[in-house]
């Protein structure tokens, strides 16, 4: 079924770009689905398909946008558990486990979040994010464990992506990372864009990137004689880009616990503890967990609060370092 949506410009909007001047007059839609829409051929302007959201309007053209309702026959559902924390009719709150990527990518398209959300919902999810992202309103990466929102329709998807958008809700991760950073609470704000040496990889940029904001602070410090120093820190997001967390604590010369990508590939010790080194060596990934997600319910009208537990690697190696350093 698709919904076209049709807009004749007035003088007041030439040289307006396209994706901007729908994101001020489609309230139910982001200017980041909007974006998407563009991208996948849904705008025409003057009979013509437009595909690019940075188009500049003018004088008495004719949009239309196909708000287009996409099938997800496309996507293999899969069962598995869900560590589901809060249910309604237009919201889930998952517990994310390490190991679980959020939506198909290059070489895996079965084994996924969105494949379990299909296959236990079927079509009662959010599609403004696309086929293979059915009710995904954010992520976290494949190794970092933690809270979700899954929006259950259209408007509640967006609801809730313009709170991402003017950074309203809240998130906050707690990780583990290698030494003390200095200050020991503050706030890291720079550009980060993709690696020119790894495409795989995100990094600080000076002169291009998007915005990232995470503010930290210090709960507590490690150290004794027999491990190195280590911090366990809590991060208030601002912004959420990709590897975000990762990639500022890089750029302050440190990385979180079981970090492979962004920290040291193989840590060496002259001497450790024997306890330590294998608590380690079975973390399930780097030791950051999604711990708190606020924002105001899409239909309640009112604020809503989750937390979750440390999962049980980074419990037990949080455990033993109290222990360790008395």
């Amino acid at each position: 079924m698709n919904n076209t949506i049709k807009f004749s410009i007035k003088s007041i909007n030439t040289g307006e770009r396209v994706d901007v001047f729908l994101s001020k007059h489609i309230d139910r839609l982001t200017r980041s689905n909007i974006k998407k829409l563009i991208q996948n051929k849904h705008l025409s302007i003057n009979g013509k398909i437009i595909v690019s959201p940075s188009t500049k309007l003018k004088r008495e053209d004719q949009l239309k946008l196909n708000v287009k309702e996409i099938s997800k026959d496309n996507l293999i559902p899969k069962k598995m558990n869900l560590k589901i924390i809060y249910e309604d009719k237009d919201i889930l709150i998952i517990n994310k486990p390490k190991g679980l990527v959020v939506h198909p990518g290059a070489g895996n398209y079965e084994n996924t979040l969105a494949n379990a959300l299909v296959f236990k919902y079927k079509n009662d999810l959010s599609n403004l994010n696309g086929e293979l992202r059915p009710g995904i309103v954010h992520r976290i990466d494949k190794n970092t464990s933690g809270l979700l929102v899954i929006a259950k329709n259209n408007f509640s998807h967006s609801r809730l992506g313009k709170q991402f958008s003017n950074h309203s809700i809240k998130r906050k991760y707690k990780c583990l990372i290698w030494g003390i950073l200095r200050p020991m609470h503050g706030r890291i704000e720079s550009l980060i864009s993709r690696s020119k040496k790894n495409r795989q990889l995100m990094t600080v940029s000076e002169i291009k990137g998007k915005k990232a904001i995470t503010n930290y602070k210090t709960i507590k410090t490690f150290f004794s004689k027999d491990i190195p120093k280590i911090s366990f820190v809590e991060c208030d997001l601002e912004t959420g880009r990709t590897h975000q967390i990762r990639v500022h604590f890089k750029y302050k010369g440190t990385s979180i616990l079981g970090d492979n990508k962004y920290g040291e590939k193989q840590a060496k010790f002259k001497k450790v503890n024997k306890d330590f080194l294998e608590s380690l060596n079975n973390l399930n990934g780097q030791a950051l967990h999604a711990a708190t997600l606020e924002f105001d319910h899409p239909t309640k009208n009112k604020r809503v609060f989750f937390k979750s537990n440390l999962p049980k690697d980074f419990k037990k190696m949080l455990d033993l370092l109290n222990n360790l350093s008395g």
